[in-house]
């Protein structure tokens, strides 16, 4: 499986785009499904973990008009977590950076979420913030706004 194959199941996508709870429903339905090869050879390293049988992972974009690097976004599913993770590399594929820039875990009674919006120019807004359990509003003392940018060389800062 090269690398190359692996891109190719990332849809390029115009920005902007934001990610939410329920946006990898449309990612998962339309896209084609990574084999456990590509999983193994292109994410498992750059999310440094294991896969378990309670762990999936989806395609989600590739950016679109990016001349220097290449840019992919995937969905991970854990056992009461998820997250989506951003991932630059050469043209080559050489990895470049990573980020989570949005997601859902729970830890004890309380739900940590975060949503992500890249605009036109490659800035990641992400707004996060804590809920109790079952309760879909952000605890506003809790919440807070992040921001990251994809340079001109695919690094994320």
């Amino acid at each position: 499986m090269s690398f190359t194959d692996f891109i190719a199941k990332f849809p390029a996508v115009t920005m902007p785009i934001t990610l939410g709870e329920t946006t990898h429903h449309v990612f998962g339905v339309e896209n084609e499904p990574l084999s456990e090869t590509e999983i193994e050879t292109f994410i498992l390293p750059v999310e440094q973990t294991e896969m378990d049988e309670f762990t999936e992972f989806i395609p989600c974009f590739s950016i679109a008009d990016t001349e220097n690097f290449i840019a992919v976004v995937w969905w991970k599913a854990e056992l009461l977590n998820y997250k989506y993770t951003l991932a630059t590399y050469t043209l080559k594929g050489g990895l470049i950076g990573h980020e989570e820039i949005a997601g859902m875990r729970v830890q004890e009674e309380k739900v940590f979420r975060s949503v992500a919006m890249i605009n036109e120019e490659y800035e990641i807004t992400i707004a996060e913030g804590e809920s109790l359990d079952g309760d879909q509003l952000f605890d506003p003392t809790t919440s807070k706004t992040r921001y990251k940018e994809i340079m001109v060389n695919g690094e994320i800062v």
